[in-house]
């Protein structure tokens, strides 16, 4: 069964976050072809200084990160970065948030990176909540 129950006639809402500009997606795509993973971190850093609500570029950097402290800090901002840009959609805390729109995937990316990062200084609890939270949103 790849899709959930739903009890409700018309099932949960789904939200989707509001595509980032062409030219944010394009800088993004461009800074992780850099080989080096310095200059490939450097780049992404530019990215987000120039869209600071991008969240899949605040995962990016996570990902990039040399510890873990330094990895739970980007993933939460991407993270919140997201969840600002539901609610200005619309999204009121409840409902899918699917990974199969591309808008979304930055924002669950943070989501699952801040549960792994977490997981890894010791906080189980948020480990747990972002885990079950995910996979709320995103079946």
């Amino acid at each position: 069964m790849d899709e959930p129950l739903s009890l409700s006639p018309s099932g949960p809402a789904e939200s989707i976050i509001p595509p980032m500009p062409g030219e944010a997606q394009a800088a993004l795509e461009n800074a992780l072809k850099h080989s080096e993973p310095s200059d490939r971190k450097m780049a992404v850093r530019k990215v987000i200084r120039q869209w600071p609500t991008y969240s899949e570029a605040w995962a990016e950097l996570g990902a990039l990160a040399d510890e873990p402290v330094e990895a739970y800090a980007y993933f939460r901002v991407g993270y919140h970065r997201g969840l600002d840009q539901l609610r200005q959609s619309g999204w009121r805390g409840s409902g899918f948030v699917r990974s199969s729109r591309p808008e979304n995937r930055g924002f669950l990316e943070a989501l699952r990176g801040l549960g792994q990062a977490a997981g890894r200084i010791g906080e189980t609890d948020e480990e747990q909540r972002c885990q079950e939270f995910a996979n709320q949103l995103d079946p």
